[in-house]
C-alpha cells in the first residue's frame, strides 16, 4: 500500500476510536447523540412568482401561502379541517343582538419580529391599513367594516356596515394578519412589497425576484418550527419544477406541475420513492350561461346542457383523475355542499334528447351552441374539446357545437357585457365559507324578470341571473350566526340554483404537494395552505 495511502487508513482508525471513546462515555452518562436528526433547512419549489409580500397588497394565492407562515390573523383553521379557531383572538367575537358589533378579546405575550409587543392598538392599525392603504385585496374588509378601534389593552372592537354571518371566516384571510406599527405606515399605497414585520413563526431573512428565505421566530408565541429555515425557488416552469423535485435539488413540489408531471410522480410516490400529499381543493370550475342569450334563455336548453355534461369522462380524458367531479356550486371541503345536479347524471342523454325535442330541436332545426373558453389555458381547451366530441356523439345532428376562445384578460373584460352565450371560468374563494360561492354568482342589487340583472354579481360573472328569492336567502344567512340555520338557507339556495340553471358545476380541483422521502410532517391544508413549522429534515 502507498505511504499516502496507509496514513489515510491510520488517521481514519484514529478518528473511529475517538467516536467509539466519545460514545461509550456519553453512553455512561445517559446521554446518546442523535446522529442524522439535527433538523436542517427545507428546500421548496414552486412556479409562482412573488410579487409581493405586503399583507395590504398581496392576493395572489401562493403569496398568500406564504404570508400563513410568516404572521398570525386573528382566527384560523384547526389542522385538517375547515373549523375556525382563534388564532391572536383568544375566543370567537361576541356579536351584538343587531348583528353588527364585534368584541374580540386578544392574546397576550405576543411579540412582533422586530420586538414590538402586540396588543390591540398594533391589531387595529394591521386592520386599519388594510382597508386605508387601497392595496388589491383592500374591498375584502372595506365593504363589510364600518370601524375598528381598540376598546381595551387586548380588546379589538369592528364595526360593521350591516350584518354579516361570514364575517370571522373573512378574518382567517391571509391578509388580516397582524403587522408591526413600528415597520409600516397607514395612507393609500404605502406599501412595503419585500418587507414583513408580524408575528409568525417564520421571520422574512431574504427576499429576491426568484426566491425567499424564512427563518425561524425564537420569540414565537406559539408551536415552534421543527426545521432551521424554508428557502423557497421559484422555477420558470412546470418542467423545471419536476426535474429539480425528481433530481432531488429541492425537498418540496407545490404549485404547479402539469397533469402528465403529477401522474409521473404520483406512480414515484406509489412505488415508495418520495412522498404524495393530496387533498380536495377550493377552486371550482364551472359554466356561467347567459340568461339573455338565446337559445340559453329557455331553461329547457339549459336542463338538456346540464344532462350533458359528463364530469368523469372529463375528469379521465384531460385530467387522469386528477380533478373531483362537481355536482354545486360549493365545493365538498364544506359540509355545506349538496350535490344538487348529481340527479342530472353525466350520461343523461336520452333525457336530454327528450326535452330539446319539446322545444322544437331536430336535424331539421339543430340546437347552435356556443362554448366559449380561455385561450390561454390549455386544460380549459382540452375540456371544450371533450364536451364538444361527447354532445356530438351522443346527439348528432340535434345540437351543433362551436368552439371559440378569447384571452382570460379580454374575457374578464366582456364579460359583464353580455358578449358571451356562455363561459368556462374557474373560481378561488377569498374566505372559506359557502356564501364566497353563492353570493358573488346569484346575488343581484337591481334587476328584473324582464331585465334581468342589470347590477351586482350575476351581472358580473356574465349570467345575469335575477330572482328575488334568492336575494332574499342570500340576505337571511348573511344575517344569521346560527350554523343549522344557515346550512338550511344554503340548502335552499343550492336547489333553486339546479332549477333555474344560471350556472353548471363541473369539476373541482385536488391540491398536490409532493415531498422526498426523507421529510416529516407534511401537510396540506384544505386552504392549500402548507404549514412549514411542522416539517422536519433530518441533517446528514
Amino acid at each position: 500500500m502507498h505511504r499516502r495511502a496507509m496514513g489515510r487508513v491510520k488517521n481514519l482508525r484514529a478518528l473511529v476510536c475517538r467516536w467509539v471513546c466519545l460514545l461509550v462515555i456519553l453512553g455512561t452518562l445517559g446521554c446518546r447523540p442523535d446522529l442524522g436528526e439535527v433538523p436542517g433547512r427545507v428546500s421548496l419549489g414552486t412556479t409562482a412568482q412573488v410579487r409581493t409580500l405586503d399583507p395590504a397588497d398581496a392576493y395572489e394565492i401562493f403569496a398568500g401561502a406564504v404570508l400563513y407562515n410568516l404572521g398570525d390573523r386573528l382566527y384560523t383553521y384547526a389542522p385538517g379541517t375547515s373549523e375556525l379557531v382563534p388564532q391572536l383572538a383568544t375566543a370567537l367575537p361576541e356579536v351584538s343582538a343587531d348583528g353588527l358589533t364585534y368584541r374580540i378579546p386578544l392574546r397576550q405575550g405576543v411579540l412582533f419580529h422586530d420586538g414590538t409587543p402586540f396588543n390591540a392598538s398594533a391589531m387595529a392599525f394591521s386592520l386599519q391599513r388594510f382597508i386605508a392603504n387601497g392595496g388589491q385585496p383592500s374591498f375584502l374588509l372595506s365593504e363589510p367594516i364600518a370601524k375598528v378601534q381598540a376598546t381595551g389593552p387586548y380588546e379589538l372592537t369592528i364595526v360593521l356596515k350591516k350584518p354579516f354571518g361570514a364575517f370571522p371566516a373573512l378574518l382567517a384571510f391571509s391578509g388580516a394578519c397582524a403587522v408591526s406599527p413600528r415597520a409600516y405606515s397607514l395612507g393609500p399605497n404605502q406599501f412595503r412589497p419585500d418587507t414583513f414585520v408580524g408575528t409568525g413563526p417564520y421571520r422574512l431573512a431574504e427576499f429576491d425576484n426568484d426566491s425567499l428565505k424564512l427563518d425561524p421566530f425564537p420569540q414565537y408565541w406559539g408551536q415552534k418550527a421543527r426545521n432551521q429555515g424554508i428557502d423557497i425557488q421559484s422555477f420558470s416552469s412546470g418542467a423545471n419544477l419536476y426535474s429539480a423535485f425528481r433530481t432531488a435539488s429541492i425537498d418540496l413540489a407545490y404549485q404547479t406541475l402539469d397533469p402528465d408531471q403529477i401522474r409521473s410522480l404520483e406512480t414515484g410516490a406509489r412505488r415508495g420513492r418520495w412522498q404524495m400529499v393530496q387533498h380536495p381543493g377550493e377552486d371550482i370550475y364551472y359554466w356561467t350561461l347567459n340568461l339573455h342569450s338565446p337559445p340559453l334563455d329557455d331553461r329547457r336548453v339549459r336542463q338538456a346542457l346540464a344532462r350533458l355534461m359528463n364530469r368523469p369522462l372529463i375528469d379521465r380524458r384531460v385530467f387522469y383523475g386528477q380533478v373531483k367531479p362537481l355536482y354545486s356550486l360549493i365545493p365538498t371541503v364544506l359540509r355545506a355542499s349538496e350535490p344538487v345536479f348529481a340527479p342530472y347524471g353525466n350520461e343523461q342523454t336520452t333525457q336530454a334528447r327528450a326535452i330539446l325535442t319539446q322545444a322544437g330541436y331536430s336535424p331539421d332545426h339543430p340546437l347552435d351552441l356556443e362554448l366559449w373558453y380561455r385561450s390561454n389555458l390549455v386544460s380549459n381547451e382540452l375540456a371544450v374539446m371533450v364536451i364538444k366530441a361527447w354532445i356530438e356523439s351522443q346527439l348528432p345532428g340535434i345540437v351543433a357545437v362551436s368552439l371559440h376562445s378569447v384571452e382570460s384578460t379580454t374575457a374578464y373584460q366582456n364579460l359583464d357585457q353580455g358578449v358571451y352565450p356562455t363561459f368556462l371560468l374557474d373560481w378561488t374563494a377569498d374566505f372559506l365559507d359557502p356564501d364566497s360561492y353563492l353570493q358573488p354568482f346569484l346575488a343581484c342589487d337591481q334587476g328584473s324578470e324582464a331585465a334581468g340583472c342589470t347590477a351586482g354579481a350575476s351581472k358580473e360573472q356574465g349570467s345575469f341571473y335575477f330572482n328575488p328569492q334568492v336575494n332574499q336567502l342570500i340576505d337571511q344567512e348573511r344575517r344569521s350566526h346560527d350554523p343549522q340555520k344557515r346550512q338550511e338557507v344554503f340548502t335552499q339556495i343550492q336547489t333553486i340554483l339546479a332549477r333555474d340553471i344560471p350556472f353548471i358545476p363541473l369539476w373541482q380541483s385536488k391540491n398536490y404537494l409532493f415531498a422526498q422521502a426523507n421529510l416529516r410532517g407534511v401537510s396540506l391544508e384544505v386552504t392549500q395552505k402548507v404549514p412549514f413549522w411542522t416539517l422536519e429534515k433530518p441533517q446528514n
